[in-house]
C-alpha cells in the first residue's frame, strides 16, 4: 500500500470508530446533538442569508477593487508614523484579511521593510476587524460588544504596536516597500461607491428593527440594484473575478464556520455554568485575564470565536471577559505563535503575546465597567 491509501485507511477507520462509540443512548449526548443543530439553524434563519453572505460579497469585491500594493506601501520604513499606524490599523477591514490569510502578509511587509511596529499593528487588528466579523459580531452579540470590539481592536492594535517599537527600537533602512502593482478594476470612482454603498445598505437594513416584509422588500430592491450594476456596468472578466473572490473567501470561511457553530452548541448544555459564573461571571482582573488567557492560546477558525462566545455568555460570562476573549482570541493561537516565532524569534514574540494578553485584559475591565 503507497503512503496516500493509508492515510485513507486511517480517515476510515477513524470515522468508523467514531460511529461505533457514540453514545447515542446517552440523553446528555442527544441534548447536546440537538442543542448544536438548534444552533446551527438559529444562525441559518437569522445570520447567514441578510449577514454573512453580504458581507462575503463586500469582502469578495473588495479583493477586486481595492489592491494590497496601495495600502501596503504606507507601512514603509520611510512613512509618516500617524500614516503608518493608521493605516495598518484599520487595513484589516479594507483588505479583507482573516486569520489565516494575515501571517503571509505580516512576514511579507516585514521583508520588504516594513517597521516592526505598524506591521505589529497591522498582525493585530487584520483578523478581529475583518467584514464579515464586524457584521457577524453585531448581528449575533449586540451593538454594544460589536462597536467595542471595532473599537478597542484599533486602539490596542496602535498601542501594541508602538510598545514593541519602543522596546525593541530597530535601525531600518529608508525606502519604500518593493511590492507588485497590481492592476486594478477599470470601473467609474461612483459607480464603486455606488456598489459598496448598496451592499452596505443590505447590512445596515438588516440591523434596523421594521417591519419584516419592508426588510425584505428593501433587500430585495437592494440585491436587484446590485445585480444590475455588476450585470450593465461591470465587464465580464471583473465580474468573474468579484465571483471568484467571494467564493474564495466563502470556502475557506463557511466550513470551519458552520463546524464551529454546531461545536458552539454541542457544548453548550455541557458547560458547568457555576464554574463559569465564578471565574468570568463577574468584571474582574482574574476573569478577564483567564479570559485573555484563553483566547490567546485557543485557535479559534475565522469567525467561530463568535458563536463559542455567545454560548459562554449565555451561561454566565460577563461582558468584559467576553470582550478580552474577543481582542486576544482572533489575533492569537498557538499556532500563530509559532509562524510569528519563526519571523521575529522567540524574545519579540513572547513580548508580543504578553502584551496582547495584558491589553486586552484592561480593555476588557474598561468595558466591563462602562456596560
Amino acid at each position: 500500500m503507497e503512503r496516500n491509501d493509508w492515510k485513507i485507511l486511517a480517515w476510515i477507520t477513524g470515522i468508523f470508530a467514531l460511529f461505533y462509540f457514540i453514545p447515542y443512548s446517552s440523553e446528555w449526548f442527544n441534548n447536546s446533538v440537538i442543542s448544536g443543530i438548534n444552533l446551527l439553524n438559529d444562525y441559518a434563519k437569522k445570520h447567514v442569508l441578510t449577514c454573512l453572505v453580504p458581507a462575503l460579497f463586500i469582502a469578495g469585491a473588495i479583493g477586486v477593487f481595492i489592491k494590497k500594493d496601495k495600502i501596503l506601501k504606507y507601512m514603509g520604513a520611510d512613512a509618516k508614523k500617524y500614516v503608518s499606524y493608521a493605516i495598518a490599523s484599520v487595513s484589516g477591514t479594507i483588505l479583507a484579511v482573516c486569520s489565516c490569510t494575515i501571517l503571509p502578509l505580516f512576514a511579507g511587509i516585514r521583508k520588504r521593510g516594513a517597521g516592526l511596529g505598524p506591521a505589529i499593528t497591522f498582525l493585530f487588528s487584520g483578523p478581529a476587524i475583518n467584514v464579515a466579523a464586524i457584521f457577524l459580531t453585531i448581528s449575533v452579540l449586540g451593538y454594544q460588544i460589536g462597536l467595542a470590539r471595532i473599537t478597542a481592536s484599533i486602539i490596542l492594535s496602535i498601542l501594541v504596536g508602538l510598545t514593541m517599537h519602543l522596546i525593541f527600537r530597530e535601525k531600518t533602512e529608508k525606502g519604500k516597500l518593493f511590492l507588485q502593482e497590481e492592476k486594478g478594476a477599470n470601473i467609474s470612482g461612483k459607480v464603486t461607491l455606488l456598489f459598496f454603498a448598496m451592499m452596505i445598505c443590505i447590512l445596515i437594513v438588516n440591523g434596523i428593527q421594521m417591519d419584516k416584509g419592508l426588510k425584505y422588500a428593501l433587500i430585495g430592491i437592494l440585491t436587484l440594484s446590485i445585480a444590475g450594476i455588476a450585470l450593465f456596468r461591470f465587464s465580464k472578466q471583473v465580474r468573474k473575478q468579484w465571483i471568484e473572490e467571494t467564493w474564495n473567501f466563502s470556502k475557506l470561511i463557511l466550513p470551519l464556520l458552520f463546524v464551529g457553530i454546531f461545536i458552539a452548541g454541542f457544548i453548550m448544555p455541557l458547560l458547568p455554568e457555576g464554574i463559569i459564573t465564578n471565574i468570568v461571571g463577574q468584571n474582574t482582573i482574574f476573569g478577564n485575564l483567564v479570559a485573555s488567557i484563553f483566547g490567546a492560546f485557543m485557535y479559534f477558525s475565522t469567525l467561530t470565536e463568535i458563536p463559542i462566545l455567545q454560548a459562554l455568555i449565555a451561561k454566565g460570562m460577563h461582558s468584559g471577559p467576553a470582550l478580552s476573549l474577543l481582542l486576544a482570541g482572533p489575533s492569537l493561537s498557538l499556532p500563530n505563535m509559532l509562524v510569528i516565532r519563526g519571523i521575529l524569534g522567540t524574545k519579540k514574540t513572547s513580548v508580543y503575546v504578553a502584551l496582547v494578553v495584558v491589553y486586552s485584559t484592561i480593555a476588557g475591565l474598561i468595558f466591563g465597567s462602562i456596560i
